[in-house]
């Protein structure tokens, strides 16, 4: 990014786009034509003027140096980040060599970048004043922690008296009682103040005449939560590690506060999954030099893109701080040193034998997890008969996909990029079966997205 011939790719570009119109029309304008005056500097800006329908031509400026993911600001009426002219100004500065020239920012753009990057260091400074004036007083904190943990214990001892009735009274009187037993139970959970309690118990509410063998499947799911409430009922028996696991899929808030490991980590994948309250994406990450995986988290209201947005395919050297519990990958994105750029690494890979393995030690850690990330090397995408799997190119292994995955336009661009040749894979593996989220052709090759 301090080089004009350091820049993303197209894809990376589109990757940000908020929806599928935005990415059409942010596409139109990738030429030269609508614009006047770009520019772009080592400290990681691009700047525009692009003509509208007005008399006006919109101020595009972008921040690409910022550390959680680019920032955008145009003076055109759309509530979309990033908008049209963002993307289009993007996909210019992209594009050929010379088309958007190292310059000195105009006044407009250069106010806004060092503006919102002393608010940046403002609120970092206000962060770190809050966190010491919070522990101040170490007493409130703790009343208010042992309140909190008194009204889980009560919420998760009436579950357990729910399940106990449920299993009495035979399954298949939860497919006739409806989804509004479970969305009752799901709110007394809420009222506990056990968030992660009642996002299970929503879940198992959609069990119930979802196809052949819910009953199993339902079961499996009241025994995982089961486990879960007797985790936190027992959890001063339980070793440090897994009662902040237990901690953490109750809902209670943690911090991360594992040390910060620096190295040059690789976006492989970024997806968002939504619902009615709110839109969650998710990032995973390789460390080049440590060779961990960590999990980004970030969220927006529902309808709204999460801010923090790194496209596929780059690479960051940065700090990350773990969060606690055992076999917990989450992290925390710290101190970005320089700004994202195009990274040519790709994870080392395991055979899918390995990858299932991976899972199973995983659950020792994690009994609720539902997946772990995965780099599948020298894999075929086959069907299998109404599905399809990923069989390993030198021997008789092979990994079904998930059914999600199956349905997902993503699925076709990987048998497009594969052709019957073998590719590496990065996705979740699962007691569902494996997701793929991005491919890397055998020969040398740019990452591709499959979310």
């Amino acid at each position: 990014m301090t080089q004009q011939g350091v820049r993303w790719s197209a894809d990376q570009v589109l990757a940000l786009a908020p929806d599928a119109s935005s990415r059409k029309a942010g596409s139109k304008l990738g030429a030269a034509g609508p614009w006047s005056g770009a520019g772009s500097s080592g400290e990681g800006m691009v700047w525009g003027l692009c003509k509208g329908s007005g008399s006006k031509p919109y101020q595009t400026v972008v921040d690409i140096a910022d550390a959680s993911g680019p920032a955008y600001k145009c003076s055109c009426p759309s509530r979309k980040f990033p908008c049209k002219h963002a993307l289009g100004l993007l996909l210019l500065w992209a594009g050929e060599d010379g088309v958007v020239p190292p310059s000195q920012p105009p006044d407009w753009a250069g106010e806004w970048i060092e503006g919102r990057r002393q608010r940046a260091t403002e609120k970092r400074a206000a962060g770190a004043a809050g966190s010491s004036s919070g522990s101040a007083d170490p007493e409130a904190a703790r009343r208010r922690a042992e309140r909190r943990a008194e009204r889980i214990t009560a919420g998760a001892t009436e579950l357990e008296q729910r399940l106990a009735d449920l299993l009495r009274d035979g399954l298949a009187g939860a497919e006739q009682a409806g989804y509004g037993l479970w969305e009752e139970m799901a709110a007394r959970m809420v009222d506990a103040q056990a968030s992660g309690l009642a996002a299970r118990v929503r879940e198992l509410g959609a069990i119930p005449s979802s196809g052949p063998g819910w009953p199993v499947r339902l079961l499996e799911e009241c025994a995982l939560l089961h486990l879960l409430d007797q985790g936190w009922l027992r959890r001063e028996r339980l070793p440090d590690g897994l009662a902040a696991t237990v901690r953490s899929r109750i809902g209670l808030p943690a911090s991360a506060d594992g040390p910060p490991v620096r190295d040059r980590w690789l976006v492989l994948a970024q997806y968002d999954t939504a619902d009615a309250r709110l839109t969650t994406r998710r990032i995973w990450l390789y460390g080049a030099e440590s060779a961990r995986t960590a999990l980004l988290l970030s969220y927006g209201a529902a309808g709204r893109a999460p801010e923090l947005a790194l496209p596929v395919g780059l690479a960051l050297d940065a700090e990350v701080s773990a969060y606690p519990g055992a076999g917990q990958l989450r992290a925390a994105l710290g101190e970005q040193f320089t700004p994202p750029a195009p990274a040519a690494t790709r994870p080392p890979g395991v055979t899918p034998a390995q990858a299932a393995d991976r899972y199973g030690e995983a659950l020792r850690d994690d009994p609720w997890l539902d997946s772990v990330p995965v780099t599948l090397d020298r894999v075929v995408p086959a069907p299998d008969g109404e599905s399809w799997q990923l069989a390993d190119a030198d021997g008789d292994e092979a990994l079904p996909l998930t059914p999600a995955a199956r349905s997902r336009p993503g699925l076709w661009r990987l048998v497009a990029l594969s052709g019957g040749a073998p590719v590496k894979v990065f996705g979740e593996c699962g007691h569902r079966g494996f997701t793929p989220l991005t491919a890397w052709p055998e020969r040398p090759g740019e990452a591709v997205s499959l979310c």
